[in-house]
């Protein structure tokens, strides 16, 4: 188990906190990107070393200055313990702001996706004032839809994720989306 100090939190749910990725999470990071069971259905190879995580994590901080939001580390609150990451991420090459999220197996089954899927879209909605949230999932990927769907999302569209890559599975939602799911 991995414990942290106490930083900025961003989002805080019933049980987790989230805040900015640093590159303290460099091994907590690693051991969850180079897990070939959570990489399995990302359409993304396993990380190969500490240096590779932390190019990534570079990156992270980068989209934290130059967007105001990203993809955060995500911890219990009991604890402190580190579970993975949620977040959002601005996909250029779509002009689109995808949520994502990515978590260590054995708190897979827990609700964790759905709460800090639902946290984040209040976020994004209310704090940030995004129009559009999009998420998407490769097709194996039956898990993320019954979250994007429990969250409000409705399915868009089935298209490549990346150029040249198998297609995956488009879900959207807005702000009065969102209410409207919420209310049926």
């Amino acid at each position: 188990m991995t414990y942290y100090k106490k930083m900025q939190p961003i989002i805080e749910t019933e049980r987790l906190v989230l805040r900015e990725i640093t590159v303290d999470d460099e091994e907590v990071m690693f051991k969850l990107h180079s897990n070939p069971l959570v990489q399995k259905y990302t359409g993304e190879s396993v990380v190969e070393s500490l240096e590779e995580m932390k190019k990534a994590i570079e990156s992270r901080i980068i989209d934290y200055k130059k967007y105001g939001y990203g993809r955060w580390a995500t911890t219990m609150k009991e604890g402190n313990q580190f579970v993975g990451w949620a977040g959002l991420a601005y996909l250029e090459e779509f002009d689109e702001i995808d949520l994502g999220y990515r978590f260590l197996p054995e708190f897979w089954g827990m609700g964790i996706a759905t709460e800090v899927s639902r946290a984040i879209l209040h976020y994004g909605f209310e704090t940030l004032k995004l129009k559009r949230i999009v998420a998407i999932a490769l097709e194996e990927n039956k898990a993320s839809f019954r979250v994007m769907e429990k969250v409000g999302m409705e399915f868009e569209k089935i298209a490549p994720y990346e150029i040249g890559s198998e297609d995956a599975i488009w879900y959207w939602c807005d702000k009065d989306l969102i209410l409207k799911n919420k209310e049926n």
